[in-house]
Parts: C-alpha cells; structure tokens; sequence
C-alpha cells in the first residue's frame, strides 16, 4: 500500500508546479458583436466551428485562431487572436522549476497551457456596408421624326 502512495506521489510530482495542471491545457473565448446576431466562424480548432454572437467557444491554448465575424448589411471582420503568457501562466511555468523539472516544462510547452489568446474577449463593432452609388441612366434616344 505504501509502495503504491509513493509511485503515485513520484508520479504527480513532476506536474504539481504545471501550468497544464494549475491552468489547463483550453480556455474559453467570448466573442461579442455590435449589433448582436453576427455569425462568427472559429478557424484554427480542431472542429471548424460558427456560432452566433454573443457565444463562448472551447479552444486549445495552443492553437493559432482567426474569427471572421459576419452579418447581412455589414462589412465582415477578420480577427487574428495571438498568443501571450499572462502572469499566471509564468507562474505556472515557473512552477516546474520548483517541482516539474524538465519534464513538466516540455509538458506546458507542447500544450501551450501557460499561453492566453488575446483578445479575449474579442468585441467586433460591425460597421455598415457603404450604400453602392446610383449610376445615372444613360439618356433615352429618341428615334428620329420619320417624314
């Protein structure tokens, strides 16, 4: 019994200090619009995904996304979400100096789990598509008097 604590200590060990452990290896991603009702398509995810705002997807920390926000009557936004260590994941990182070693530190690197996608939220105010200009109509011809 006493053999089995120990392995399954010398096991966790290694993670305690993680940022995959502590922080996770997903996050949420709140996307809003203005107005509200705007489809957004998520690329960069496992599963292409669209939802319609106001909506919350589930993304890796690590993966590289993009949101096209788009609604009849305005112009489509395109926003490139980047990937930045905050504060709590350094912390968690740094954790594997104390406790994860190597280890733990490849673990979070391969994982991303100490990385954010910024902005997050992403808030997109859509802007009206420009009315197309009227092109004048070319003047009627008017055949000729016959006489």
């Amino acid at each position: 019994m006493i053999i089995r604590l120990l392995l399954a200590v010398a096991i966790a060990a290694p993670c305690v200090g993680c940022a995959s452990v502590t922080r996770g290896t997903t996050e949420n991603i709140s996307i809003s619009s203005t107005p509200a009702g705007a489809t957004a398509e998520i690329a960069g995810l496992d599963i292409p995904t669209s939802c319609v705002t106001p909506c919350v997807v589930q993304a890796k920390r690590n993966a590289d996304i993009t949101v096209t926000v788009n609604k009849e009557g305005y112009e489509p936004q395109i926003i490139p979400l980047t990937k930045e260590i905050p504060g709590t994941g350094a912390a968690g990182f740094a954790g594997n100096v104390l406790l994860g070693g190597l280890v733990g530190m490849g673990v979070d690197a391969a994982t991303g789990a100490a990385l954010d996608h910024k902005p997050n939220p992403v808030i997109v105010t859509l802007q009206p598509v420009a009315p197309q200009a009227r092109r004048p109509r070319p003047p009627r011809r008017v055949p000729p008097p016959q006489s």
